[in-house]
């Protein structure tokens, strides 16, 4: 198989699952460095908008690593998309297709549902809810507990941190009360 062929298709979780795991000793190892990247907003802001905000008042280019793993990952994004988009139709259980018919999302040919996720939907209540609404409670919730979910589940837990191991449960159960919960109402307003 040409390597093309083997970036393309999805990675299987005993590959990718390691792979993101070796992150952590390799950051730090090579600078004592944390991985995250809530924190990257912040350093951006202070790069950009150097206000007389304490938040912002720090050494941002000390953690200019982060800024640059962020454009890579940007630029990375871009390329897979744009030149190693995987050629085969996203695979969905049927349980997850029938209970999310049931919601209403009909399109299932993307990486998100184009009935929520579309841009036509940024101007409308589904937009305000989803997007405004639900971006600002990521935000604050990543503030609130101090990183995202990158930064506790990926380096908190390997590091025995008990507040990342919090932070984790916290957002397991909010994205599970979410989904059962909350989910259905919310569809019903549309």
């Amino acid at each position: 198989m040409e390597i093309i062929e083997l970036i393309k298709k999805p990675w299987p979780w005993y590959v990718a699952g390691p792979l993101i795991g070796l992150t952590v000793p390799t950051l730090l190892l090579i600078g004592n460095k944390s991985f995250g990247i809530s924190s990257s907003l912040r350093h951006i802001c202070a790069a950009c908008m150097p206000a007389n905000i304490s938040f912002f008042k720090y050494d941002w280019k000390k953690e200019i690593w982060n800024l640059v793993f962020v454009l890579g990952v940007l630029i990375g994004g871009f390329l897979a998309t744009t030149f190693l988009a995987n050629p085969d139709s996203i695979v969905i259980s049927e349980s997850t297709i029938s209970d999310l018919k049931a919601l209403g999302i009909q399109d299932f040919s993307g990486l998100m549902p184009a009935d929520i996720f579309a841009t036509a939907n940024i101007l409308s209540l589904k937009g305000l809810i989803f997007f405004v609404i639900g971006g600002f409670m990521v935000g604050f919730g990543t503030r609130w507990a101090g990183g995202c979910t990158s930064g506790h589940a990926i380096m908190g837990l390997s590091n025995l941190q008990v507040p990342s191991l919090i932070a984790t449960c916290c957002f397991m159960v909010g994205g599970f009360a979410m989904t059962h919960l909350l989910m259905p109402y919310i569809f019903k307003l549309f």
